[in-house]
């Protein structure tokens, strides 16, 4: 408990034979607890013969000064307020309401009135002064960050008597306050939707007792973190020898940097990390260097990011899966003597890139592009041009592509052929087409008169209208046919003789010839009958046919 007196020296001495008034007006300021003593009359040792306090007009206590007889109880209100020996007014535990302007009146020896105003000031606060920030989370340091696009809210509030006024500020990093937003009372609230990186700055809760002028500040730091939605990228550079690869992983876009790191994709086993981490850092870029004997085909290498601004469940990462070298072309190649030939190796395996080079011979010597040699690629596909082919370019050729991973080389072998062996082999391809191509007509053309050959006179007669059906009948036969056939008169040479009968069918009836009866078509058809004799030699070879 504090004793709270302001003293206002103001001396009136009058000499007079009638009655004199004096008056002084003072401030005094007390907080809810204090003892107050407010003054009347400061002159010296005199005591007041009679002191009367009022306040806002209204008689708060008498005092009739030592010789007064003791006053009887007071209800505990008035207990509180005691006047002094020399008129002044104390005030035991000053509370709120104990405020307002007090006026003294005090009576002296020789008909002197003395009248003493004091204003009675009661203030508490600003106390317990507060910022709170709704949808935001504290850095060890106590700075608070939110993530971009989250709605937030402000609560300033404090307590004060009487209420104070409040007052949310914001400062930018190279900004003075602004004033959000002010009221008085002993809260008040501010909110921010869809949260933008132009909102980071410090905001302040600023109060101010109205009455005694004492401010209280609370502030606070508030960041807005934001994450690319894009992935970090990924890449290699070659390093200077082929058996060391540097990779590369950068995430821009971010705030703040990004922690980035490299490692084995596939090292997660029972929900545990047990892969191999190759580097880590807290950085916008991260680059890391592997050699051949850490590097295997078919393994994962990936940069993961991470950062607060993510969300659950979200993964932000870049990776590779490592591949060697494999070259794929036509592994024999043939060309003509003085042209041009074209050797292709392809490979879209090999994860990084591989060193493609061709070479020539056994020894393997490098090609050089020149005047002889042209080199080209495209895409993933890597070409070998050899002008004026030559006896000298026959051999083998080798497709070398290496990686940091492996080397392997496809071989391709070029034959050189002379102009004058396609001539011969063109020729020997004709000719046998030729021949092919005339057996295949001479066997259709046999084929499909085979009939007719067989029963006619030979190819001469293929392709008559008309059908000749021959009957041969042996000497020794002759008696059967002497009714219907008469005999020729005998040779005179003795020789045995065979009669030859020809009938001529038509060409158009050739199909009913060899299904119908012999007698039968003699009687619908009119027949030529000649008759030849024949020797036995002349029969047996046209039989023979």
């Amino acid at each position: 408990m504090k004793i709270v007196t302001t003293v206002a020296f103001l001396h009136l001495w009058s000499y007079a034979t009638a009655g004199v008034s004096g008056s002084t007006e003072t401030v005094v300021t007390a907080s809810p607890g204090d003892i107050a003593l407010l003054p009347c009359y400061t002159a010296g040792n005199v005591t007041p013969s009679l002191t009367t306090w009022m306040k806002n007009g209204g008689e708060v206590i008498i005092s009739g000064g030592p010789s007064t007889p003791t006053p009887t109880p007071t209800p505990p209100a008035v207990q509180r307020l005691i006047v002094l020996h020399d008129g002044s007014l104390n005030i035991q535990g000053v509370r709120a309401g104990d405020e307002g302007s007090y006026l003294c009146n005090s009576s002296m020896q020789g008909n002197i009135t003395f009248h003493g105003r004091v204003l009675l000031q009661v203030v508490s606060g600003p106390e317990n002064v507060t910022l709170s920030v709704g949808a935001a989370t504290a850095l060890p340091n106590g700075t608070l960050y939110t993530i971009l696009g989250s709605t937030v809210n402000f609560n300033c509030s404090g307590s004060s008597y009487p209420s104070q006024q409040l007052t949310l500020a914001f400062r930018r990093a190279s900004s003075s306050n602004d004033s959000l937003v002010s009221t008085s009372g002993s809260w008040l609230d501010y909110k921010i939707t869809d949260i933008q990186p132009s909102a980071q700055g410090v905001y302040s809760c600023l109060a101010q007792n109205p009455v005694s002028g004492q401010r209280v500040n609370k502030s606070t730091e508030l960041l807005v973190y934001y994450a690319s939605d894009r992935h970090p990228q990924c890449m290699w550079v070659t390093a200077q020898d082929p058996y060391h690869i540097v990779f590369n992983c950068s995430w821009f876009g971010v705030y703040p940097t990004p922690t980035l790191r490299w490692d084995e994709g596939e090292g997660v086993q029972g929900g545990q990390w047990k892969g191999h981490i190759y580097a880590t850092e807290t950085a916008d870029s991260l680059s890391v260097t592997l050699n051949r004997s850490q590097m295997f085909d078919g393994q994962m290498v990936r940069c993961m990011a991470q950062h607060p601004a993510i969300h659950a469940g979200d993964v932000k990462e870049c990776d590779f899966t490592l591949r060697r070298p494999f070259p794929e072309g036509d592994p024999l190649v043939t060309a003509l003597e003085a042209s041009s030939v074209t050797l292709t190796c392809t490979d879209e395996r090999s994860v990084p890139s591989s060193n493609t080079t061709w070479r020539k011979g056994l020894q393997q010597d490098e090609i050089m592009p020149g005047s002889k040699y042209l080199l080209s690629q495209e895409g993933y596909t890597w070409k070998l041009t050899i002008l004026n082919v030559s006896k000298d370019d026959e051999g083998p050729y080798f497709c070398r592509s290496e990686n940091p991973l492996d080397v392997r080389e496809l071989e391709v072998y070029l034959t050189v052929k002379t102009s004058s062996a396609y001539t011969g082999a063109i020729i020997g391809v004709f000719i046998a087409a030729v021949i092919v191509g005339s057996a295949i007509i001479i066997a259709k053309t046999v084929y499909s008169s085979r009939h007719r050959i067989c029963l006619g006179g030979g190819f001469g007669q293929v392709e008559d209208d008309r059908g000749d059906v021959l009957s041969l009948v042996e000497s020794d036969d002759e008696q059967m046919f002497q009714d219907a056939v008469p005999r020729l008169p005998p040779l005179t040479n003795g020789q045995h003789t065979t009669l030859v009968q020809i009938h001529r069918i038509p060409s158009s009836d050739h199909e009913d010839a060899e299904t119908t009866d012999t007698s039968s078509q003699q009687q619908q058809q009119q027949q030529q009958h000649e008759e030849t004799k024949l020797t036995e030699e002349q029969v047996e070879s046209l039989v023979t046919f």
